[in-house]
Protein backbone atom coordinates (compact mmCIF):
# COMPACT_ATOMS: atom_id res chain seq x y z
CA UNK A 1 0.00 0.00 0.00
CA UNK A 2 1.07 3.18 -0.56
CA UNK A 3 2.09 5.63 1.77
CA UNK A 4 -0.47 8.33 3.24
CA UNK A 5 0.44 11.78 3.56
CA UNK A 6 -0.82 11.99 7.46
CA UNK A 7 -2.29 15.51 8.85
CA UNK A 8 -3.54 16.26 11.81
CA UNK A 9 -5.77 19.32 13.61
CA UNK A 10 -7.36 20.04 16.87
CA UNK A 11 -11.29 19.79 17.09
CA UNK A 12 -12.31 21.56 20.63
CA UNK A 13 -9.05 20.49 22.37
CA UNK A 14 -8.96 16.88 20.31
CA UNK A 15 -6.13 15.95 18.44
CA UNK A 16 -7.67 14.55 14.95
CA UNK A 17 -5.77 12.56 12.17
CA UNK A 18 -6.65 12.92 8.41
CA UNK A 19 -5.32 12.42 4.98
CA UNK A 20 -6.13 14.91 2.60
CA UNK A 21 -5.69 12.60 -1.07
CA UNK A 22 -6.68 13.52 -4.89
CA UNK A 23 -6.47 16.73 -6.65
CA UNK A 24 -7.44 19.57 -4.57
CA UNK A 25 -9.97 20.79 -7.41
CA UNK A 26 -12.06 17.51 -7.84
CA UNK A 27 -15.30 17.01 -6.19
CA UNK A 28 -14.47 16.21 -2.52
CA UNK A 29 -15.48 12.93 -0.58
CA UNK A 30 -15.59 12.66 3.08
CA UNK A 31 -15.03 9.21 4.49
CA UNK A 32 -15.55 7.98 8.04
CA UNK A 33 -14.90 4.98 9.14
CA UNK A 34 -16.78 2.31 11.39
CA UNK A 35 -16.27 1.42 15.37
CA UNK A 36 -12.61 -0.23 16.29
CA UNK A 37 -11.48 0.34 12.86
CA UNK A 38 -9.39 3.35 11.27
CA UNK A 39 -8.72 5.22 7.65
CA UNK A 40 -6.14 2.48 6.86
CA UNK A 41 -8.06 -0.42 7.60
CA UNK A 42 -11.64 0.34 6.58
CA UNK A 43 -10.41 2.78 3.42
CA UNK A 44 -6.92 1.93 2.37
CA UNK A 45 -6.54 -1.71 2.30
CA UNK A 46 -10.29 -1.87 0.57
CA UNK A 47 -8.84 0.06 -1.92
CA UNK A 48 -11.98 2.68 -1.63
CA UNK A 49 -9.29 5.66 -1.17
CA UNK A 50 -7.30 4.41 -5.05
CA UNK A 51 -10.98 3.91 -6.28
CA UNK A 52 -12.18 7.28 -5.17
CA UNK A 53 -9.55 8.40 -6.69
CA UNK A 54 -9.12 7.41 -9.75
CA UNK A 55 -12.42 8.49 -10.37
CA UNK A 56 -11.59 11.82 -9.55
CA UNK A 57 -12.35 12.45 -6.49
CA UNK A 58 -10.40 14.41 -3.58
CA UNK A 59 -10.83 12.34 -0.65
CA UNK A 60 -10.40 13.43 2.65
CA UNK A 61 -10.45 10.90 5.49
CA UNK A 62 -10.42 11.21 9.44
CA UNK A 63 -9.35 8.48 12.34
CA UNK A 64 -12.39 9.48 14.63
CA UNK A 65 -11.60 10.53 18.00
CA UNK A 66 -10.19 7.09 20.10
CA UNK A 67 -8.99 4.88 17.24
CA UNK A 68 -5.98 4.89 14.91
CA UNK A 69 -3.28 7.77 15.17
CA UNK A 70 -6.27 10.41 16.89
CA UNK A 71 -6.28 11.38 20.37
CA UNK A 72 -7.15 8.47 22.39
CA UNK A 73 -9.63 9.57 24.97
CA UNK A 74 -11.24 7.49 28.31
CA UNK A 75 -14.13 9.77 29.37
CA UNK A 76 -17.17 8.31 27.87
CA UNK A 77 -18.33 12.18 27.89
CA UNK A 78 -15.69 12.71 25.06
CA UNK A 79 -17.62 10.18 22.77
CA UNK A 80 -20.71 9.66 20.45
CA UNK A 81 -21.69 9.92 16.71
CA UNK A 82 -23.01 13.59 17.54
CA UNK A 83 -19.38 14.60 18.52
CA UNK A 84 -17.51 12.77 15.82
CA UNK A 85 -19.87 14.26 13.27
CA UNK A 86 -18.83 17.93 15.12
CA UNK A 87 -15.32 17.10 14.47
CA UNK A 88 -15.85 16.46 10.89
CA UNK A 89 -17.67 19.71 10.69
CA UNK A 90 -14.75 21.24 12.04
CA UNK A 91 -12.17 19.25 9.73
CA UNK A 92 -13.77 20.71 6.62
CA UNK A 93 -13.54 24.22 8.32
CA UNK A 94 -10.32 23.59 8.48
CA UNK A 95 -9.92 22.41 4.95
CA UNK A 96 -12.17 25.78 3.93
CA UNK A 97 -14.29 23.01 2.32
CA UNK A 98 -18.04 23.97 2.18
CA UNK A 99 -19.86 21.14 1.02
CA UNK A 100 -18.92 17.37 0.43
CA UNK A 101 -20.27 13.77 -0.67
CA UNK A 102 -20.13 12.38 3.14
CA UNK A 103 -20.01 8.50 3.18
CA UNK A 104 -19.30 6.41 6.47
CA UNK A 105 -19.05 3.03 7.21
CA UNK A 106 -21.34 1.34 10.41
CA UNK A 107 -20.74 3.53 13.12
CA UNK A 108 -19.39 5.76 10.46
CA UNK A 109 -23.14 5.76 9.05
CA UNK A 110 -24.38 6.62 12.03
CA UNK A 111 -22.25 10.11 11.99
CA UNK A 112 -22.86 11.14 8.37
CA UNK A 113 -26.44 10.72 9.67
CA UNK A 114 -25.71 13.57 12.41
CA UNK A 115 -23.60 15.75 10.41
CA UNK A 116 -26.59 15.87 7.51
CA UNK A 117 -28.85 16.19 10.04
CA UNK A 118 -27.21 18.72 12.03
CA UNK A 119 -25.34 20.97 9.14
CA UNK A 120 -27.62 20.06 5.85
CA UNK A 121 -25.92 22.90 3.86
CA UNK A 122 -22.11 20.63 4.26
CA UNK A 123 -23.41 17.58 2.57
CA UNK A 124 -23.92 17.51 -1.28
CA UNK A 125 -25.15 13.18 -0.84
CA UNK A 126 -24.54 10.78 1.96
CA UNK A 127 -23.53 7.15 1.27
CA UNK A 128 -24.97 4.83 4.71
CA UNK A 129 -22.57 1.62 4.29
CA UNK A 130 -23.19 -1.31 6.40
CA UNK A 131 -25.98 0.57 8.49
CA UNK A 132 -29.50 -0.40 7.18
CA UNK A 133 -32.70 -0.81 9.22
CA UNK A 134 -30.40 -1.05 12.72
CA UNK A 135 -29.54 2.51 12.22
CA UNK A 136 -33.52 3.47 13.99
CA UNK A 137 -34.20 0.65 15.76
CA UNK A 138 -30.49 0.12 17.41
CA UNK A 139 -28.70 -2.44 18.42
CA UNK A 140 -28.42 -3.87 22.14
CA UNK A 141 -25.11 -5.07 23.92
CA UNK A 142 -22.76 -2.45 24.07
CA UNK A 143 -21.83 -3.11 28.08
CA UNK A 144 -21.05 -6.70 27.18
CA UNK A 145 -18.70 -4.94 24.42
CA UNK A 146 -17.18 -3.18 26.77
CA UNK A 147 -16.30 -6.21 29.34
CA UNK A 148 -14.96 -7.86 26.38
CA UNK A 149 -12.67 -4.90 25.57
CA UNK A 150 -11.40 -4.54 29.05
CA UNK A 151 -11.07 -7.60 29.76
CA UNK A 152 -7.29 -9.00 30.34
CA UNK A 153 -7.59 -11.50 27.28
CA UNK A 154 -9.74 -12.92 24.80
CA UNK A 155 -9.58 -16.02 26.20
CA UNK A 156 -12.34 -14.81 29.20
CA UNK A 157 -14.21 -13.48 26.57
CA UNK A 158 -17.44 -15.68 25.81
CA UNK A 159 -20.38 -13.49 24.25
CA UNK A 160 -19.58 -14.42 20.45
CA UNK A 161 -20.90 -10.60 19.63
CA UNK A 162 -18.04 -8.92 22.10
CA UNK A 163 -15.71 -11.72 20.84
CA UNK A 164 -15.88 -11.20 17.07
CA UNK A 165 -15.34 -7.28 18.01
CA UNK A 166 -12.64 -7.76 20.24
CA UNK A 167 -10.86 -10.10 17.95
CA UNK A 168 -11.39 -6.99 15.58
CA UNK A 169 -10.08 -4.37 17.88
CA UNK A 170 -6.53 -6.28 18.68
CA UNK A 171 -6.19 -7.17 14.94
CA UNK A 172 -6.62 -3.59 14.21
CA UNK A 173 -4.03 -2.50 17.16
CA UNK A 174 -6.65 -0.08 18.77
CA UNK A 175 -6.72 1.18 22.43
CA UNK A 176 -8.86 -1.29 23.88
CA UNK A 177 -9.26 0.68 27.04
CA UNK A 178 -10.43 4.37 24.76
CA UNK A 179 -12.93 1.87 22.79
CA UNK A 180 -14.89 0.82 25.47
CA UNK A 181 -15.32 3.83 26.67
CA UNK A 182 -16.51 5.10 23.35
CA UNK A 183 -18.91 2.20 23.06
CA UNK A 184 -20.28 3.16 26.49
CA UNK A 185 -21.12 6.54 25.67
CA UNK A 186 -24.58 7.87 25.37
CA UNK A 187 -25.80 6.88 22.49
CA UNK A 188 -27.99 9.46 20.91
CA UNK A 189 -31.00 8.21 19.40
CA UNK A 190 -31.43 8.42 14.92
CA UNK A 191 -35.46 8.10 15.12
CA UNK A 192 -37.27 7.06 12.32
CA UNK A 193 -38.79 10.54 12.02
CA UNK A 194 -35.01 12.15 12.09
CA UNK A 195 -33.89 10.49 9.17
CA UNK A 196 -37.06 11.50 6.91
CA UNK A 197 -35.57 15.08 7.30
CA UNK A 198 -32.77 14.24 5.29
CA UNK A 199 -32.94 16.47 2.15
CA UNK A 200 -29.78 15.04 0.65
CA UNK A 201 -29.60 12.22 -2.07
CA UNK A 202 -28.88 9.10 0.06
CA UNK A 203 -27.75 5.52 -0.90
CA UNK A 204 -28.13 2.86 1.70
CA UNK A 205 -25.59 -0.06 0.72
CA UNK A 206 -25.61 -3.22 3.04
CA UNK A 207 -24.72 -6.84 3.24
CA UNK A 208 -27.42 -9.46 2.46
CA UNK A 209 -25.81 -11.15 5.31
CA UNK A 210 -25.37 -8.27 7.31
CA UNK A 211 -26.91 -8.88 11.26
CA UNK A 212 -25.31 -5.95 12.50
CA UNK A 213 -26.49 -3.40 9.90
CA UNK A 214 -29.81 -4.45 9.02
CA UNK A 215 -32.31 -3.79 6.01
CA UNK A 216 -30.97 -1.27 3.55
CA UNK A 217 -33.98 -1.34 2.08
CA UNK A 218 -35.85 -1.13 5.15
CA UNK A 219 -33.88 2.29 6.10
CA UNK A 220 -33.88 3.88 2.55
CA UNK A 221 -38.02 3.27 2.68
CA UNK A 222 -37.75 6.05 5.61
CA UNK A 223 -35.87 8.84 3.72
CA UNK A 224 -37.43 10.64 0.90
CA UNK A 225 -35.81 9.63 -2.60
CA UNK A 226 -33.39 7.33 -0.96
CA UNK A 227 -31.76 4.41 -2.97
CA UNK A 228 -30.87 0.59 -1.57
CA UNK A 229 -28.32 -1.55 -2.58
CA UNK A 230 -27.93 -4.99 -1.15
CA UNK A 231 -24.42 -6.43 -1.32
CA UNK A 232 -24.83 -9.77 -2.33
CA UNK A 233 -23.45 -12.62 -0.15
CA UNK A 234 -21.75 -10.20 2.10
CA UNK A 235 -21.78 -10.09 5.85
CA UNK A 236 -20.51 -6.63 7.98
CA UNK A 237 -17.17 -7.36 7.09
CA UNK A 238 -16.60 -8.76 3.86
CA UNK A 239 -18.78 -6.29 2.33
CA UNK A 240 -16.91 -3.06 3.06
CA UNK A 241 -14.54 -3.94 0.20
CA UNK A 242 -16.53 -5.32 -2.09
CA UNK A 243 -16.37 -4.56 -6.14
CA UNK A 244 -20.39 -4.37 -6.60
CA UNK A 245 -20.56 -1.90 -3.45
CA UNK A 246 -17.53 0.23 -5.55
CA UNK A 247 -19.76 0.63 -8.77
CA UNK A 248 -22.91 1.16 -6.55
CA UNK A 249 -21.32 4.31 -4.87
CA UNK A 250 -19.50 5.31 -8.19
CA UNK A 251 -22.47 5.11 -9.89
CA UNK A 252 -24.72 6.91 -7.26
CA UNK A 253 -21.71 9.58 -6.77
CA UNK A 254 -21.43 10.31 -10.54
CA UNK A 255 -25.54 11.70 -10.68
CA UNK A 256 -24.66 14.03 -7.84
CA UNK A 257 -22.99 17.33 -8.22
CA UNK A 258 -20.99 18.89 -5.31
CA UNK A 259 -19.59 21.96 -5.87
Amino acid sequence: MAELDWKDFCSDGVRIAYVDEGARAAPPVLLIHGFASNVVVNWQSTSWLATLIDAGYRVIALDVRGHGRSQKLYDEAQYGAPLFAEDARRLLDHLGLGRVHAMGYSMGARVCAFLALNHPERVCSVVFGGLGANMVIGMPGARAIAQALRAPSIDVVTHPTARSFRTFAEATGSDLKALAACILSARAKITPEMVAQIKAPVLVAVGSKDVIGGSAAALAALIPGARAFEIAGRDHMKAVGDKTFKRAVLDFLSGVPCT
